[in-house]
């Protein structure tokens, strides 16, 4: 496998000030704080809040794994039974992508 561990956690969101106000309080102040996207690190975990995770269909936070070869992680989780939900897009410097489990839990790669 090709994962190299937990590399954040990133939670839809609707309303970005009300979701930033209760992790900054929980979490300090942010590393970004974007329109697009506001960042917590956390150790070796990126806590993100995503206002626009929603629109891509994203209704619970998702578990985004380190990747050294993206398409490889997916080829192998593909026969392995993951669903691909979301291709790999560019997400400014790596490529994410969104799967599914054999019980339909979502998580992603980063890579």
């Amino acid at each position: 496998m090709t994962t190299t561990g937990l590399h954040s956690i990133v939670f839809p969101v609707d309303d970005l000030e009300a979701a930033k106000r209760i992790y900054t309080t929980l979490l300090g102040e942010p590393h970004t704080d974007q329109p697009y996207y506001v960042g917590y690190r956390v150790g070796d975990v990126e806590i993100g809040l995503d206002p626009n995770g929603a629109k891509r269909g994203q209704t619970v936070p998702v578990g985004n794994w380190s990747s050294s070869d993206l398409d490889a992680t997916i080829a192998e989780l593909t026969a392995a039974g993951a669903t691909v939900t979301e291709q790999p897009r560019d997400v400014g410097g790596p490529r994410v992508a969104t799967l599914t489990d054999a019980d339909g839990n979502p998580f992603g790669l980063i890579g």
